[in-house]
């Protein structure tokens, strides 16, 4: 995979914290931002397949074995 150089501008606060984590997981902190962007993508790219198939599904919509008539009214639906 190529890879590509970037700048980042992040509060001090923020930096000495993830370079604790990255060294607790003993990895560099390109290699944990890298992690982290890869996890969001992915995840990203998991919920708008998801998002088209259920979309796809509605547009279609789903065979409830009525034969697109109902056996009711409204009325018999809604009496006391």
């Amino acid at each position: 995979m190529e890879m590509q150089n970037i700048t980042l501008s992040v509060p001090k606060a923020i930096l000495y914290k993830a370079k604790r984590v990255a060294l607790e997981k003993h990895t560099s902190l390109s290699g944990l931002l890298t992690q982290a962007l890869t996890e969001i993508v992915e995840s990203t790219e998991t919920y708008d397949v998801a998002r088209r198939r259920q979309t796809t599904l509605l547009e279609q919509g789903l065979d409830l074995g009525t034969g697109g008539a109902s056996g009711w009214s409204r009325e018999d639906l809604h009496a006391r």
